[in-house]
C-alpha cells in the first residue's frame, strides 16, 4: 500500500531522530530509523559517530527478533553496498524478517541509488518511496553534497527591528538576548563548519565555539574568508565559490554556517550560495549603521525569499527563510 499520514508522522519521528546524529555522522547521512510493529515502537536508531553502525543497524540491533514482521521507517534508502565495517542494511532488513519499508528519500549516491530499493522488493519485502519533505530537509546538507558537490549553506544574523546588523562604527555585539545565543550556539553544535569575513576576524576576533554545556566538544570547523592567509587555528576559502571546489578541504563538510558581516553576506548571496537565512531580530533600534542586506523587500529579507518558520526566543524573534 502507498505511504499513509501515519506513515508520514513515522517519517516525521525518524526526520527528528536523524538530528541527533548531525553533525558527527560525517563523512556519511545523519538519518533516523524507526521499528514499528502493532502500532508500537520495538527499536529505534540514528547514524553512530563516524557514519557507523547505520541508523537501520542500530533499530534492528534493539528490536532483536521483534523485527520479524515488523515495519521499517527510515529517512534515507538503506544502503545496498559492501563495506569492511559489516553487512549492508539491505541486507540486515532482509535477514530480519522485516515484512515493510517505508522510505523517505532515494539514496542519490551511486553505490545505492535505487538498488537497496530493488533488493528489498526481491526479497518480497514491501517497500513504499514516500518522497516526504520532513526526510528531505533532515538530509539537506547530504543531499546537496551529492548532487552539487557542495555543502548546504546558511547564512545566520542577529539584526535589531530596523534591519541592522551593526552601528556606524561597526560595534554589534549582544543585538540579541541569551535565549537566541543559546539557539545561534545550538546551530553551531549541528554545523560541520562556520565561516567569517576578515573583516569580521580581525575586528572581532570571534572564537565561534560552542559554549552550551555538553555541547562544547561539537565546536564546527572555522574558516575565514579572505584573499590572504588564515591565521592559525583557521582555514582559508577565497571565494564563495570555493566551497564547491574539490580541492579545498570542505569535501566532508555536509553543513556550513555562515556568521559574516553584511560583506560576506552579500557576497554568498549573489553567488546563489545561500540555502537557508536563520535571522534573529531584537525589540531595539540603532536608527543608522551597517544593514543587513543591501536590497531588502518588505518582509526585511532580499526578494526570492520566503518565510518557512518563525518563533518567539524570549524578547527576540527567530526566523527562517528559504528560496520562493
Amino acid at each position: 500500500m502507498p505511504p499513509s499520514k501515519q506513515d508520514a508522522g513515522w517519517l516525521a519521528a525518524a526526520a527528528v531522530l536523524a538530528l541527533r546524529a548531525r553533525p558527527l555522522s560525517r563523512p556519511n547521512p545523519a538519518v533516523g530509523a524507526i521499528l514499528v510493529k502493532g502500532g508500537i515502537v520495538i527499536g529505534q536508531g540514528w547514524t553512530q559517530p563516524g557514519g557507523r553502525p547505520h541508523a537501520e543497524a542500530v533499530a534492528l540491533a534493539q528490536a532483536g527478533a521483534q523485527a520479524s514482521g515488523a515495519t521499517l521507517y527510515v529517512t534515507l534508502e538503506p544502503c545496498a553496498h559492501e563495506s569492511p565495517r559489516g553487512p549492508c542494511c539491505t541486507q540486515l532488513t532482509i535477514a530480519a524478517g522485516v515484512a515493510r519499508v517505508v522510505i523517505g528519500v532515494e539514496d542519490p549516491d551511486p553505490r545505492t541509488a535505487g538498488d537497496g530499493i530493488a533488493r528489498l522488493k526481491a526479497a518480497g519485502i514491501a517497500v513504499e518511496l514516500a518522497d516526504d519533505p520532513a526526510c528531505h530537509a533532515s538530509l539537506a546538507g547530504y543531499l546537496m553534497r551529492k548532487r552539487h558537490g557542495r555543502p548546504f549553506v546558511t547564512l545566520k544574523l542577529a539584526l535589531t527591528a530596523d534591519g541592522l546588523i551593526a552601528r556606524e562604527d561597526g560595534t554589534s555585539k549582544w543585538i540579541t538576548g541569551p535565549e537566541a545565543r543559546a539557539h545561534a550556539h545550538l546551530e553551531r553544535a549541528m554545523s560541520d563548519a562556520i565561516l567569517v569575513g576578515g573583516g569580521t576576524l580581525r575586528a572581532d576576533a570571534p572564537r565561534l565555539d560552542v559554549r552550551l554545556p555538553g555541547l562544547e566538544q561539537r565546536s564546527p570547523r572555522r574558516y575565514v574568508l579572505t584573499r590572504g592567509a588564515a591565521p592559525e587555528g583557521w582555514h582559508h576559502l577565497a571565494s564563495p565559490q570555493a566551497i564547491a571546489d574539490p580541492a579545498t578541504d570542505l569535501t566532508d563538510v555536509q553543513y556550513l554556517m555562515i556568521e559574516g558581516g553584511s560583506e560576506v553576506a552579500a557576497a554568498f548571496l549573489d553567488a546563489g550560495l545561500v540555502d537557508r537565512l536563520l535571522l534573529y531580530r531584537a525589540p531595539v533600534t540603532f536608527g543608522s549603521g551597517i544593514a543587513a542586506f543591501r536590497q531588502p523587500g518588505a518582509n526585511g529579507v532580499p526578494p526570492g525569499w520566503t518565510l518557512a518558520d518563525r518563533r518567539r526566543l524570549g524578547s527576540d524573534w527567530m526566523e527562517v527563510y528559504q528560496p520562493a
